[in-house]
């Protein structure tokens, strides 16, 4: 019984759950794929991901398990190490890298554990401006991630007017503030970052550079955007964004880093490799995700290909194409344009929230994500959308057709102001507001409009390559 059990397929044995994951093969399929932190991974990672690997229990590192049994698993996480390295042109004398955290907010957490200790202060770019709800987000009345309730944390912003990062101001409250890590990382944020100036920012106060690629790995990977590992001490991402591998995380360490007291020059050396590895296991995780950490493994053979860097140059040409058919259109785009593969858009001129924008657009089959925009006060009730290019262009899409994405959208939005005006005159609160545009969506009238679009998107996405057959 057991035996028979054990070989059915998913379809025999829950098709209930089978058809599910058909609908969500389909849905992905004839959509337009626009979250800037989503992807479409390869066979390759997708046969790993569904391998035998997921047995397998492996507590501890490579040659330093608990469990038997892991001769290979060691082969293949030390190989995930080597070519993680290579990728991103390390030194393996000079830097290491653990792959074992779960995802890219574990990670994070992970460095603040292991280098920055319980209330010790940090500092990352604030979430309306750009910056990532890991990085210390808090509001006047409530402390939302983990991170600012174990960890003492203070905001970094954009300039209001440009939407650009003010490393002035940043370095003159990181003077006084004192903080022991300062983040240059970004959830939303468009433009390249300045390491140059973070690391002597770092440097004025006696601080770790901690560097969260996990939005622009691929983009890193593929040469077409500054790499963080000449000035950061600290490198940690995901792997499943840009960088079109599994759902997993990584972080990058230098060997030996010399810190200096800001004050009296005196230098002590920090042992980052201990002090990170440990957080992970035995600190945060129990036994790692073997089949994660090979799929980031051949991922990383992938993106070691010239094919790889020509998709990623392709994914910022395709982005700064859609930023400019948006524009052209009318639309405010944050910092004025991009450098990587983000498109942040500000519907503050449309007279339409994100929130209201972006149920429209995921009803006619185009997934991207409400944003706060700098100014914002509110995470739910933004007044932006973020869109990206990372999805699109794996599917084969290249800069003619984001216009007629960009067309897309903007119909998607002119219908979601148009059937939001008779419910703002009510003033109703946001969560009210949502209801009452669910229920409009819905109507007969709204409906016939809302399926000529959701059709045509559709037509023209299933027109498009999409890896994986399940």
């Amino acid at each position: 019984m057991s035996e028979k059990l054990l070989k059915q397929t998913l379809k025999e044995s829950d098709p209930e759950l089978y058809h599910l994951i058909k609908n969500e093969k389909e849905r992905q399929t004839c959509g337009l794929e626009m979250i800037a932190s989503e992807n479409f991974t390869s066979q390759a990672v997708l046969e790993v991901l569904g391998s035998c690997l997921t047995n397998k229990y492996s507590e501890g590192y490579p040659n330093q398990r608990y469990y038997g049994g892991n001769v290979f698993i060691d082969k293949i996480e030390l190989m995930c190490q080597s070519r993680a390295l290579e990728v991103y042109g390390c030194d393996p004398d000079k830097w290491g890298v653990n792959v074992q955290p779960l995802s890219g907010s574990p990670a994070n957490f992970a460095v603040f554990t292991g280098v920055v200790g319980p209330h010790g202060r940090i500092m990352g770019l604030d979430l309306p401006d750009g910056g990532h709800l890991t990085h210390g987000f808090y509001t006047s009345t409530k402390k939302v991630s983990a991170t600012s309730m174990f960890f003492e944390s203070m905001p970094y912003k954009s300039d209001p007017e440009t939407g650009l990062i003010d490393y002035d101001q940043l370095e003159r409250t990181a003077k006084l503030f004192k903080p022991k890590l300062i983040i240059a990382g970004i959830s939303c944020y468009p433009r390249f970052l300045d390491y140059k100036r973070f690391r002597e920012i770092c440097d004025s106060v006696g601080a770790y550079l901690m560097a969260d690629m996990a939005h622009i790995s691929g983009l890193v990977a593929g040469r077409v955007c500054p790499s963080p590992f000449e000035y950061a001490d600290i490198v940690t991402s995901t792997t499943h964004k840009s960088l079109r591998g599994p759902r997993s995380g990584l972080i990058f360490y230098r060997k030996g880093v010399r810190s200096t007291n800001a004050k009296t020059g005196a230098q002590t050396m920090y042992d980052l490799e201990n002090a990170i590895n440990s957080a992970i296991f035995p600190g945060l995780q129990g036994g790692p995700h073997n089949s994660a950490i090979a799929g980031v493994a051949t991922a990383m053979k992938q993106a070691s290909t010239p094919e790889f860097r020509d998709y990623q140059q392709q994914i910022v040409s395709n982005a700064k194409r859609l930023a400019d058919s948006l524009a052209n259109r009318g639309y405010t785009i944050v910092t004025g344009g991009t450098d990587v593969h983000i498109v942040w858009v500000d519907l503050r001129n449309k007279n339409v929230s994100g929130s209201i924008a972006a149920r429209l657009l995921e009803e006619v089959s185009i997934a991207c994500n409400k944003n706060t925009v700098p100014g914002d006060l509110s995470a739910l009730n933004p007044s932006g959308i973020r869109l990206g290019t990372p999805a699109l262009t794996t599917r084969g899409m290249v800069e003619e057709h984001m216009d007629q994405v960009a067309a897309f959208i903007d119909e998607g939005v002119r219908l979601a102001v148009k059937l939001g005006e008779e419910i703002r005159s009510k003033g109703l609160t946001p969560s009210k507001e949502m209801q009452a545009f669910n229920q409009k969506i819905i109507d007969s009238e709204s409906k016939k409009m809302i399926d000529d679009l959701k059709h045509r998107v559709e037509a023209f996405a299933k027109s498009f390559f999409m890896p994986g057959d399940f």
